[in-house]
């Protein structure tokens, strides 16, 4: 708790590596009489610091930022702080990425696009100590139960294919030959349901597995 705050204040840390979202945020918050921003961080490395410096009762965390991801930041916090609140505010809605955020010690899931219809009402109740998650995505994750995922390497060729790289320089990159090459882009296939190299990318991105790199 902050000195000279009451505890019904709800103090916040914002991470985003976009600033006008951020603006976005504070000026949400502003309008709040139970909230306060305590504090912004626009990267995974500066969240670490600056939750340890203000000790946040909820932090919301963006998944994709430059230096580290938003789901290594949670892993770092939690493993200092186990009590730690955090809600992942994110504009990706795969079912697999959400759920490496809520595995790694996320509490609520929320898209950017739906900021203004659920962002306060799910502070709230991650303060309370609940858990929120869009219907939609707990939906999707909740279809995708039960399969098989794709292995280490497996991933690491879906990158390369989703990069643009034949079997043949996959094969090279990896050090494997390009029929094992060929192997895993069937695996892959088939886990997946997709009907070609471009269709597995597709869905993979739309799902979480895999994300285009961050400028």
């Amino acid at each position: 708790m902050s000195l000279g705050r009451t505890s019904s204040h709800i103090r916040l840390l914002a991470v985003d590596d976009h600033p006008l979202l951020r603006d976005g945020i504070r000026a949400l918050i502003a309008t709040q009489p139970d909230m306060q921003l305590a504090g912004e961080a626009a990267s995974g490395l500066e969240a670490i610091t600056k939750f340890r410096e203000i000790r946040p009762d909820v932090t919301l965390m963006d998944l994709q930022m430059p230096d580290m991801s938003g789901i290594d930041a949670i892993i770092a916090i939690r493993s200092e702080f186990s009590q730690a609140r955090i809600l992942v505010l994110t504009t990706y809605g795969g079912d697999a990425l959400a759920e490496r955020a809520l595995r790694a010690g996320a509490q609520a899931y929320v898209l950017k696009g739906l900021v203004r219809k659920d962002l306060l009402d799910t502070i709230r109740s991650v303060h309370a100590g609940s858990k929120r998650i869009h219907p939609d995505i707990a939906a999707q994750i909740a279809n995708h139960m039960g399969e098989t995922g794709l292995s280490g390497r497996e991933l690491e060729v879906l990158s390369l294919i989703a990069a643009g790289n034949s079997n043949k320089t996959i094969g090279t990159r990896l050090l494997i030959t390009e029929e094992t090459a060929k192997g895993h882009v069937k695996n892959i296939m088939a886990k997946l349901g997709a009907n070609d190299r471009t269709h597995a990318v597709t869905l993979a991105l739309q799902r979480g597995i895999i994300t285009l790199h961050h400028p």
